[in-house]
């Protein structure tokens, strides 16, 4: 019998399913590389795809309703202001937009990079976290951005200590806390309330890390079995996996004590514990080497401004650090700060180098200008390198360290107060997280100070 149309097209079907099978397989393989790697793409079968497809809907909505003039100085009003947007099935709040927006501008981050790395058409990663937290974590594609669900309390915890935060960046704009950049809430169906946060990645650009760490500076869990060799999913280490070694960073290691000094005085002040610094290193490229040593390649994110039109001559220069002959490069000694553990003033400023930079002491410039430069040195400013994400990145010899202060939530109440009796039990004469502000903020530093040459 001679088969009909009809039966002769039936053979296709079964290729159909199995073109699909290969497809899926091919897809597993292109997104292998992720799961390797500890990250998972979030697609359609994911747990979390309709949740992060909010996400960059409202937050790609928001961020275009934003896009207008920066306000010249911030009110009290923008730190409360909240902006509702309804989407179907779905609406989003934006907390204190103008405030995020503000400290974005600070890092020169542009709205419309924000807005492509947060709303592009690549899934979001999951990042697989072995934090107790019960946050969910997620990555833009890119690894630039990343985003923490976080609870009510600790939301308004931030928000009501915003301007406190803000102000202390403005003050010290090299300090290693974690950048937030964005608080929102999305309400699903009127009932679902999910609270999350848009922070600057501490560990971007990634590709050359070679290891990470999750610090506290106590002992009890904080170990972290290291994976084999041969695999390579990534593993956040702790405390105890960091024995035996030394964040070697040279002539910036003055200033990184002094910094971390400041930021948990900070910390202490909100009576805040819990924090870590997250802390990754990879090796320096020769030619990186290189151009640590080439004065050119060095930039200061904010610079002093000072009047030089009552000063010296024109034959006789102002000897001010911040003048280069190389165009937009500024210099400034970290030894300048003075001696980070007896806060005494610094000695007569040295030359950063022959032919490029002249200075005189301080106390031989002219009053203002004194002033301004003393400004200038309590802020702790540093040397930074032309890279991205140069907040977070410390170049010391022969590493390249990314640095950041994470996880500023955790308030010492009743609840931390019982945890800590309870601990003082159970690991007498040990060093366990839950110890009151002042303790945590001094021991967090004394670890740093004790791990750095």
């Amino acid at each position: 019998m001679t088969p009909t149309g009809a039966q002769m097209d039936k053979p296709k079907k079964p290729r159909k399913r199995r073109s699909a099978t290969v497809g899926r397989r091919l897809w597993a393989r292109l997104t292998r590389r992720w799961r390797l790697l500890g990250l998972f793409e979030i697609d359609e079968d994911h747990e979390f795809y309709s949740l992060t497809v909010m996400m960059k809907e409202a937050l790609s909505a928001a961020l275009q309703s934003t896009d207008q003039p920066a306000p010249d100085e911030l009110t009290g009003d923008d730190y409360n202001k909240v902006e509702n947007q309804v989407h179907e099935g779905f609406e989003m709040q934006t907390f204190a937009g103008p405030v995020f927006g503000s400290l974005r501008r600070s890092l020169g981050v542009s709205e419309r990079d924000y807005q492509t790395s947060l709303s592009s058409a690549e899934p979001f990663l999951q990042f697989i976290s072995n934090s107790k937290s019960k946050a969910d974590f997620f990555l833009t594609n890119d690894k630039c951005y990343f985003l923490k669900t976080q609870s009510k309390r600790e939301i308004n915890f931030l928000l009501s200590n915003l301007k406190r935060y803000t102000e202390h960046l403005e003050k010290y704009p090299h300090s290693l806390m974690v950048r937030f950049l964005g608080v929102h809430r999305i309400i699903i169906h009127g009932d679902v309330k999910k609270y999350f946060i848009v922070m600057q990645s501490v560990f971007y650009p990634d590709e050359r890390i070679e290891a990470r760490y999750d610090v506290k500076g106590c002992e009890v869990g904080r170990w972290t079995n290291p994976t084999p060799r041969d695999q390579q999913p990534i593993v956040v280490l702790k405390d105890m996996n960091f024995e035996g070694q030394h964040i070697n960073l040279g002539e910036q290691r003055s200033w990184l004590v002094r910094q971390v000094e400041i930021d948990t005085e900070f910390l202490r002040g909100l009576r805040v514990l819990d924090y870590s610094v997250l802390l990754a290193h990879q090796p320096l490229h020769l030619d990186e080497i290189d151009q640590n040593h080439d004065l050119a390649t060095l930039v200061l994110r904010t610079t002093i401004s000072v009047d030089i039109e009552n000063g010296p001559t024109e034959q006789e220069p102002p000897k001010i650090p911040g003048t280069l002959v190389e165009e937009h490069s500024a210099l400034l000694q970290s030894e300048t700060t003075g001696d980070p553990v007896t806060g005494s003033e610094p000695a007569d400023i040295q030359p950063l180098a022959e032919d490029t930079v002249a200075e005189i002491p301080l106390q031989e410039l002219p009053h203002r200008h004194s002033a301004e430069l003393k400004e200038f040195q309590v802020q702790n400013r540093r040397l930074l390198p032309e890279f991205k994400n140069p907040v977070h990145v410390i170049d010391g010899p022969e590493l390249r360290y990314f640095v950041g202060v994470v996880d500023i939530f955790t308030v010492y109440g009743l609840k931390k107060r019982l945890e800590n009796l309870w601990k003082r039990i159970r690991y007498p004469r040990r060093a366990f997280s839950t110890v009151s502000p002042p303790a945590y903020a001094h021991r967090f530093s004394q670890w740093v100070q004790s791990h750095t040459k």
